[in-house]
């Protein structure tokens, strides 16, 4: 990828401020040996990694920073495999279990205080632990469970392996439903990790976040395409065995990549600009955040966003088989609407830079909103199928927009926590809004779930609309900290 820089990545301007105002965490000899120590391991990497791109990267910070990305994008595809699962086995599990809507429906609600727990406790694991062994920590979730008695606590990704590996197992009801607590913490942490990495970047941070939510897509997509085929056999709890060995590649890949090293460590290892807070600014870090408005709409925004979005997934083929009469392979509709998704994070990027994200977030939104009464009141298999598609295409853009809106809104040194928050705090949505959908569902029957969404949709317009487009006075930088092809030392000379 381009080593390109965009304008709003301008994160490392705050700490030349903060030294100037007599501020800073670092006093300015501490300042001064510190880049200084960056300049000489800069000029080391030149030497031996060859000539710098255009701007100033290393080509071995280059692949450093791919490398990362890459990763990161791993964790996102297990994250969408496990939203995607859900949806073609909720059909079987109901039959094998003897359960109705609102039962089956507490798989969301034990998955949503994981979610919850998960979000709270990141911005205190990531100051005690680092950036590194949190996002291993998350995507261990799956595992532990089951190996508790052999597995260290380092060993955090296996949350979701812990719950993979009961699941597999096809335990009773009980035991399926408590398990999804480690995967709701294990998935915030790692979402709230992806996100505040990819947010704080300063190479291309809008083309990724897009690509980031394309790669969730990906694995939301195939998740239904088999899923679908384990519904229909006899042994259909084999699913998640599929799902824990795609969380244990997760959890080596993390580990390897990162190697449990701190963020700051991570970026300046890929030749991102890093932020240096002052004193001031990290105490009460997390008072901060919880006392900031625009986090707060940001965190609710997502909130019903991936409440809409895993709730169309998880329920539309059961609206689809009991409503519309679909057969079996009804299962695919709900790979059609995730692969709409993710072709929508990728192929409306160029629209997206062209008329603007905030100004096309609303025509994404009311014409998704106005497709749901589509399937809604039009009962036809085929045609509500489609629509589902393009419904998914049009939500698709939306996530990353938000988590860009918040890069460009929020303080630099709240960045990576109150990213954090929003995307680990919104994700508790794909557990909630999908119970309350079960528990509507129980006494009203499916037909009500477009009902809701057309609901849901319209408090994401609203909270989006409140949601300032620009940072306060006192936050607002110059576009860019230096122009192309400045060196570090410049930097501070200046």
């Amino acid at each position: 990828m381009s080593d390109e820089k965009q304008p709003q990545s301008s994160h490392s301007e705050a700490p030349l401020q903060g030294a100037n105002d007599g501020s800073a965490l670092l006093d300015s000899e501490e300042l001064k040996r510190s880049v200084t120590a960056d300049v000489k391991v800069e000029e080391e990497e030149t030497t031996s990694s060859g000539a710098r791109t255009p701007n100033g990267r290393t080509r071995k910070q280059l692949i450093a920073s791919n490398l990362q990305f890459g990763a990161l994008c791993v964790s996102m595809i297990v994250l969408g495999w496990n939203d995607g699962s859900t949806g073609p086995l909720i059909p079987r599990m109901r039959k094998v279990y003897n359960v109705g809507y609102l039962v089956v429906s507490l798989i969301f609600v034990v998955a949503c205080v994981g979610f919850i727990l998960g979000a709270l406790a990141n911005v205190w694991l990531t100051d005690r632990l680092g950036f590194g062994k949190v996002i291993v920590l998350g995507a261990h979730s799956p595992v532990i469970w089951a190996g508790c008695q052999t597995l260290s606590s380092r060993t955090g990704a296996a949350l979701q392996l812990i719950t993979y590996s009961v699941q597999s197992a096809a335990p009773p009801f009980a035991a399926f439903v408590v398990v999804n607590l480690f995967n709701g913490f294990g998935g915030a942490l790692q979402d709230s990790q992806a996100n505040g990495f990819v947010g704080s970047l300063s190479h291309y941070q809008e083309t990724k976040m897009g690509i980031l939510h394309a790669a969730y897509g990906v694995g939301a997509f195939a998740a239904p395409l088999v899923a679908t085929q384990f519904a229909q056999m006899e042994r259909w709890s084999f699913h998640y065995l599929t799902s824990l060995g795609l969380a244990v590649i997760n959890t080596i890949i993390l580990a390897v990549v990162f190697r449990f090293k701190e963020h700051g460590e991570c970026l300046a290892a890929g030749g991102e600009d890093v932020h240096v807070s002052t004193a001031s600014q990290e105490k009460g870090k997390f008072g901060q955040i919880m006392k900031n408005r625009s986090v707060h709409l940001l965190a609710f925004f997502i909130l019903f966003y991936v409440g809409v979005e895993v709730t169309i997934g998880g329920w539309i083929v059961t609206f689809i088989i009991e409503d519309r009469h679909g057969g079996p392979s009804s299962g695919y509709v709900s790979s059609g609407f995730f692969g709409g998704l993710t072709l929508g994070r990728v192929v409306l990027l160029p629209i997206n830079k062209w008329v603007g994200e905030r100004n096309v977030f609303f025509i994404y939104a009311a014409l998704a909103f106005g497709l749901d009464f589509v399937i809604w009141f039009v009962p036809s298999l085929v045609g509500n199928a489609v629509t589902v598609s393009i419904i998914g295409m049009l939500l698709g853009p939306m996530y990353p927009i938000a988590m860009n809106q918040a890069s460009r809104i929020l303080p630099p040194w709240l960045l990576t926590g109150a990213i954090g928050w929003i995307g680990g705090f919104g994700q508790a949505g794909s557990a909630l809004i999908p119970f309350i959908t079960g528990a509507i569902s129980e006494k009203h029957g499916i037909k009500s779930l477009h009902p809701l969404l057309v609901a849901m949709m319209g408090a994401m317009i609203v909270l989006f609309a409140l949601t300032p487009n620009h940072p306060p006075p006192e936050l607002a930088r110059p576009s860019t900290l230096e122009s192309e092809g400045t060196d570090v030392k410049e930097k501070v000379t200046a």
